[in-house]
């Protein structure tokens, strides 16, 4: 299975609930830059995942994901759910800490690997409020298109933009996501949104409407973010790309551009190299992807 890559096309913070949980909107779409993920089926009710993990495997996500879901199955009273297991091999490509959500796509991956693989039929919907618990991008994976995303991950109505090709610019840090939203200078109080707000925007070639509340605040907490973004916006104008076309995903610390075609994005990624290598970032000329590889 392949677990792709997301970008935030703008990301607004417009309130903070009474349990500190933020409220977002977003613009989500799917990028070609994927994790590859080998699901294989055990019958003696072990769960694990093999290879080197880099963190404690009670934390990482796609494991979560397997316990939860055979936890949801019992509570559903699926005959056999005991003996339900499978060994995970995750082969990760996506940065991670970068906004890109890579983990919250692996453990959506997983939700809908193993629904299949051990026959439980799940709709997609039980699967995304499954999925809710692990992260609040986790339910947009399963959803599998792009969309317009409200409240804390937990709505969306899907919205394709005509924007295709991206450059993606990954700084050498990683940028811890509540840590951003912790930040007392965050802005939170952005003007709601409503779908119809986007129509113009969603059928431009590129990408320049809104904005990334959470962008001045990662900038400000890493240098090695706010000066990806600023190689980025001197490149990408020299090639006539407006500054609104290029911003930060997620809580970062990667950055993006929305370029019009493939050309102008390997001209961009080609202006951005020398200086990545010595940087030590990662670039890469990505593309929308329609639908999820796993629909």
């Amino acid at each position: 299975m392949l677990a792709p890559a997301k970008l935030n096309l703008f990301l607004h913070v417009v309130g903070r609930q009474p349990d500190a949980y933020h409220q977002l909107q977003s613009l989500f779409c799917l990028i070609d830059w994927t994790d590859r993920i080998q699901i294989t089926r055990r019958n003696d009710g072990n769960l694990q995942r093999l290879g080197d993990l880099g963190w404690p495997a009670e934390t990482d996500l796609g494991l979560r994901a397997a316990h939860l879901l055979r936890d949801a199955a019992k509570a559903k009273g699926e005959q056999g759910a005991d003996t339900l297991g499978a060994d995970l091999l995750i082969e990760k490509h996506i940065p991670s800490g970068a906004g890109l959500g890579g983990g919250s796509s692996d453990a959506a991956a997983v939700l809908m690997g193993l629904n299949q693989l051990w026959g439980l039929q799940f709709s997609r919907e039980a699967l995304a409020t499954l999925g809710l618990q692990l992260g609040a991008d986790v339910p947009f994976f399963i959803h599998g298109q792009a969309a317009f995303v409200e409240g804390i991950g937990e709505r969306m109505q899907s919205l394709e933009p005509a924007c295709e090709w991206f450059v993606v610019l990954v700084p050498a840090v990683g940028v811890p996501t509540a840590q951003i939203f912790r930040d007392a200078e965050l802005t939170r109080d952005s003007k709601a949104l409503r779908i119809s707000d986007l129509s113009d925007a969603a059928s431009a070639p590129v990408w320049t409407f809104g904005h990334n509340d959470l962008e001045p605040v990662a900038c400000r907490q890493f240098s090695a973010v706010r000066k990806a973004l600023q190689t980025l916006q001197t490149c990408g104008q020299a090639l006539d790309l407006p500054l609104q076309a290029m911003r930060m995903s997620g809580s970062g610390g990667a950055v993006f551009a929305s370029c019009a075609d493939r050309d102008q994005a390997d001209k961009l990624a080609s202006r951005l190299a020398a200086q990545a290598l010595a940087e030590g970032q990662q670039i890469r000329v990505c593309r929308r992807l329609i639908r999820h590889p796993a629909h």
